[in-house]
């Protein structure tokens, strides 16, 4: 394979995934762009999408992704065309490759041609093409056109992403209405979203409020995705996995940091992080607090006019947080990259544009005290038409960003 296309400048408006895959085709004088892989993969979820919406369709195939096991995707720049193979072949259903079956297609079509693939493609894929006579260049269009995103993918996110806002506000309930018996907390009877009576007076563990965000998470209309932590110790070594303090009653005072990630019923995730204290003090984690916070609005704003890189709001974030002295190498830990059919997708390398239509995840941590950590992370989408230049990024299902549980349950 030859060596990844590199971006062109972006135009006013975003373009649809078609045109830009028609784009690379014509920089690059190729045939076709060509991609292969499992249909619950997010690239081939994504295609199968616009399969469903862009252009023309081979409608030759008929495609029932809930019985496709491999599938094999190719666009012309006008017309999607799918190959498949079912999970379970009946009598007379082909076991043939669906790569080899779209190779095949290709070739008769044209030739001994160049075609795209994303550098990801399986090995067995790329030999049926290739042994069909066409020739493999690697591209990143797949990865450009997911990193913009459509209305109705924004919708979707946004979906998402208000489940993640009732997960954790599930979770305030709690540790709001918590009482604190020896040095514990153990659950109150009067949370606006109430506990199970014979839970009344049992301890907090991060276990059991998990499964509170879980709860509220699918009676909102999402899946969790196993996406969901708790840790009170916060370090960043122990965050998904809490499976060695599950069981550990929180305790008031400690930094207690909620995150989630859930899937909407059509595939695409949400990311919503908040730390709460149960009768904090202030001091150090309040000090880190507005440093997180700030670099939220500084973000936003760098975000308004201009298409700033992740590297650069990275940067931008961690010194509005280093500004409220927090000044050790590894005090501070930020985070940008994108949301979509993966909780992390493009833009997420430092060089990746944060262009109009992008969805990102921001994150900004600060280390409190030795293995705690004050975390907080929120969905910022930029708005995707010419008449949103000059206007502030929107946050998607906002939640207050507060350490006091009745502010973020009342929010």
């Amino acid at each position: 394979m030859t060596d990844t296309d590199g971006a062109s400048d972006s135009p006013a408006t975003t373009p649809t995934s078609i045109a830009l895959i028609d784009e690379a085709l014509t920089q690059r004088e190729a045939a076709a762009f060509v991609h292969v892989g499992f249909a619950r993969e997010p690239a081939i979820q994504y295609c199968l999408d616009r399969y469903g919406q862009e252009a023309v369709r081979d409608d030759r195939h008929t495609l029932s992704p809930a019985d496709a096991d491999l599938i094999a995707l190719s666009c012309d720049g006008e017309r999607w065309e799918v190959r498949s193979r079912p999970r379970k072949p009946g009598r007379g259903e082909s076991e043939t490759h669906p790569a080899s079956q779209l190779a095949s297609t290709l070739a008769d079509r044209h030739g001994s041609a160049t075609v795209l693939t994303p550098a990801t493609i399986p090995h067995d894929a790329a030999l049926y093409l290739e042994n069909a006579g066409l020739t493999l260049a690697s591209t990143d269009v797949l990865e450009r056109a997911r990193a913009n995103k459509t209305a109705s993918e924004r919708a979707r996110i946004e979906t998402a992403q208000a489940a993640a806002r009732a997960g954790i506000r599930r979770a305030a309930a709690v540790l709001a209405d918590a009482a604190v018996v020896d040095g514990e907390l153990v659950s109150g009877d009067d949370a606006s979203e109430p506990v199970r009576d014979d839970d009344a007076g049992e301890p907090i563990t991060p276990d059991r409020l998990r499964i509170e965000v879980d709860e509220a998470i699918v009676s909102a209309g999402a899946y969790p995705a196993g996406n969901t932590a708790i840790s009170p110790e916060s370090d960043p070594e122990r965050i998904p996995s809490t499976a060695d303090t599950a069981d550990t009653p929180l305790r008031p005072g400690d930094p207690i940091v909620i995150r989630t990630a859930p899937r909407e019923p059509g595939g695409y995730h949400g990311g919503l992080v908040r730390t709460l204290v149960v009768d904090g003090d202030g001091g150090r984690e309040r000090r880190a607090h507005v440093g997180a916070t700030q670099s939220f609005r500084s973000a936003s704003a760098m975000l308004t006019a201009d298409t700033e890189t992740v590297g650069a709001v990275e940067a931008d974030l961690e010194a509005e947080v280093r500004s409220f002295g927090f000044e050790d190498a590894d005090a501070v830990d930020t985070s940008v990259g994108g949301v979509g059919l993966a909780a992390l997708e493009s833009p997420c390398k430092l060089t990746g544009e944060i262009e109009p239509g992008s969805v990102v995840q921001l994150e900004s941590a600060v280390r409190v005290e030795e293995g705690v950590w004050l975390r907080i992370a929120d969905v910022l989408a930029r708005g995707r038409d010419q008449d949103q230049d000059g206007k502030r990024p929107e946050w998607l299902a906002p939640l207050s960003r507060s350490l006091d549980p009745e502010t973020v349950r009342e929010s």
